[in-house]
């Protein structure tokens, strides 16, 4: 376990000091190697989720998952957005000393994120049917969707406080407490998983009730270590006042978190009936495998990019410019090639890895070859997460948001409503890779323009 610190010790420095000193290859690895092993257990979590559904409840039971999360996780990203907001302030206030803000920061966090959770779960809970048609919930897939968003919102709020919390440990300097946020969930579904879906015969309900107890798991990790696990946010009663300046800055900067699910969300709405009127429910489910993969497959890179966000936070806030400029170097670079690596793996095994979640030939008939073309531009999604992150880290919410919405908002919506009508199914495909390399090329041209803006000297 972390030492506790407190601010009394002399002669030692707050964990998150060493952001501003040591080297900047140590300190990614140190803070991306549990952010992508966290989010290599919360993907394999849904990978082994669509597996036991596919394999056995029915292969529509994954489109039905595939309406579901994208709902419950537009609820979460209010709880990512204001811990991605608030992380930012925090870590640039940690960067310049100025404790007592990050404190007041914390405290107008946790206000936020339990209110306006339970008031979505609220409306989202009268609404129900309303939101699954609207998301893609029909014909053969509404009865699964129905039992599953019924349970998951139980869960919502305690998963929304858990990505808070998460943002929180990483804008302190505790990245393997982040990536215990993510861990314990994950872990405990799988446990749950193999229990109430196979051995309790409980089927969709099975399914939904082993991922709402992971996040409550989750959330409690979360309120544990933030109260006696030695962090360095300390629980004041009158910092959950809410401040204007301060809810404005959180929302200024997290709204970029929110905004991208929401475009996201409407990308799943535009895409789940899409494939009905192209391809049919069969291909909701093979886009469902596909969806899965992705987090799954490009886990690396996203560690990448979640330990690239409080260095170069941290380091902005200290004026330290050259270590900003080196960070983002280190991480294009690294991101870039782990993620050649990840195409080549899926160029290689896509008939392996289609079949892992369904014996249904149809289904990997379609995914299989599918993967191979959504994935054809994965070595540029490292330029087009280091891009939106480093404005996100350093407070620039206006071109942090556009090139966070660049990709599914200016591009693949776009192209998904037009494509498919000269191309069929495949045009939803092509959609995507022709998406990645349109939203690569904006990141690198704004980051170059950003970079170069930066004085020399290095305080």
């Amino acid at each position: 376990m972390w030492p506790v610190l407190s601010e009394g010790e002399s002669g030692q420095a707050k964990r998150s000091d060493t952001m501003g000193t040591a080297p900047i290859p140590t300190l990614l690895r140190q803070q991306a190697i549990p952010a992508a092993l966290g989010i290599l257990v919360l993907s394999l979590n849904g990978i082994i989720d669509t597996i036991f559904v596919g394999h056995w409840i029915d292969s529509l039971a994954i489109g039905a998952i595939t309406v579901v999360l994208p709902i419950s996780f537009l609820i979460a990203a209010i709880g990512m957005s204001i811990g991605v907001g608030g992380a930012s302030i925090i870590s640039r206030a940690l960067g310049a000393g100025e404790r007592e803000k990050a404190n007041r920061v914390f405290g107008n966090q946790l206000s936020l994120t339990i209110f306006l959770a339970l008031l979505f779960v609220f409306i989202g809970s009268f609404l129900q049917d309303e939101v699954l048609g609207l998301f893609g919930g029909k014909g053969d897939i509404l009865p699964y969707a129905q039992i599953y968003f019924k349970i998951i919102l139980v869960g919502i709020p305690f998963l929304a406080f858990a990505m808070m919390s998460n943002n929180v440990f990483r804008a302190e300097g505790r990245p393997k407490m982040a990536m215990m946020t993510m861990l314990i969930p994950a872990v405990v579904n799988l446990v749950l998983d193999p229990i109430l879906i196979v051995g309790l015969d409980m089927s969709m309900h099975g399914a939904g009730w082993a991922t709402t107890i992971s996040y409550i798991a989750s959330a409690a990790f979360g309120m544990w270590f933030l109260v006696f696990g030695g962090s360095e946010m300390k629980f004041e009663p009158a910092n959950l006042w809410l401040k204007a300046a301060i809810v404005y800055e959180i929302f200024a900067i997290g709204g970029v978190t929110l905004a991208r699910q929401g475009v996201i969300s409407v990308l799943a709405i535009i895409l789940n009936n899409a494939f009905f009127t192209y391809g049919g429910e069969i291909s909701l489910s093979a886009y469902g495998i596909i969806n899965r993969m992705m987090m799954f497959v490009n886990f690396p890179v996203f560690g990448i990019n979640q330990g690239f966000v409080p260095i170069a936070g941290f380091n902005y806030g200290a004026e330290k410019w050259s270590r900003v400029r080196e960070v983002i170097r280190v991480a294009i670079t690294v991101g870039t090639g782990l993620a050649c690596l990840i195409f080549l793996g899926i160029f290689l095994f896509n008939d392996q890895l289609a079949a892992t979640f369904t014996k249904d030939a149809q289904l990997i008939e379609i995914a299989a070859p599918a993967m191979v073309i959504v994935f054809f531009a994965t070595p540029l999604i490292g330029i087009q997460l280091i891009g939106a992150s480093y404005f996100q880290a350093i407070g620039k919410a206006f071109p942090a948001l556009m090139l966070s919405l660049s990709k599914q908002g200016f591009f693949l919506i776009p192209l998904i409503l037009i494509l498919p009508r000269f191309f069929g199914i495949d045009g939803i495909w092509y959609s995507f890779p022709i998406a990645d390399i349109a939203a690569a090329v904006l990141s690198f041209v704004m980051l170059r323009i950003a970079t170069a803006k930066l004085p020399r000297e290095s305080v």
